[in-house]
């Protein structure tokens, strides 16, 4: 299973997100590719513990869905709803900057993937408590998912 964790696998998709371009077409969804790429950013923070994102989880959320979510071979759907204080739809871009705002997203993603070794790891909004582990591999099929939602 692919995770951020790994340098390999982290540098393949930091290769991959340095691709994404300002008209970047998306396949599903609303947002912009510049949205898209300011939301990344956005959930590197909030799994920093920077930004503090409401609660959506329940008994179904922490248990079965994250279990599927997170560790079967499976990729995510389109139609995953975000919560509010990271949906680039509500709160618009970082930015005019696209390039500046590619650069400080891959910076997070990098920042993201060194808290490993960390112990204060927020509580995810959606799927609970969460290990080291599972934090990295989310992170990794959280930006896995919009890439593949650009054509990345």
């Amino acid at each position: 299973m692919k995770t951020l964790a790994r340098a390999q696998d982290r540098e393949e998709l930091l290769r991959r997100l340095r691709t994404v371009r300002a008209d970047s077409p998306r396949r599903w969804g609303l947002m912009t590719a510049h949205q898209m790429v300011c939301h990344l950013g956005d959930a590197c923070r909030m799994g920093c513990g920077d930004v503090r994102v409401s609660d959506a989880s329940g008994f179904a959320q922490r248990t079965v869905i994250k279990w599927i979510a997170l560790y079967l071979p499976l990729k995510w759907p389109p139609g995953i709803p975000t919560r509010p204080e990271i949906d680039r739809q509500i709160i618009g871009v970082t930015s005019g900057d696209f390039a500046a705002d590619l650069a400080a997203t891959v910076s997070l993603v990098e920042a993201f993937a060194a808290r490993a070794g960390s112990r204060d790891w927020p509580v995810h909004p959606i799927f609970g408590r969460l290990s080291e582990s599972a934090w990295m591999r989310w992170g990794y099929l959280h930006v896995d998912h919009h890439l593949r939602q650009f054509g990345h």
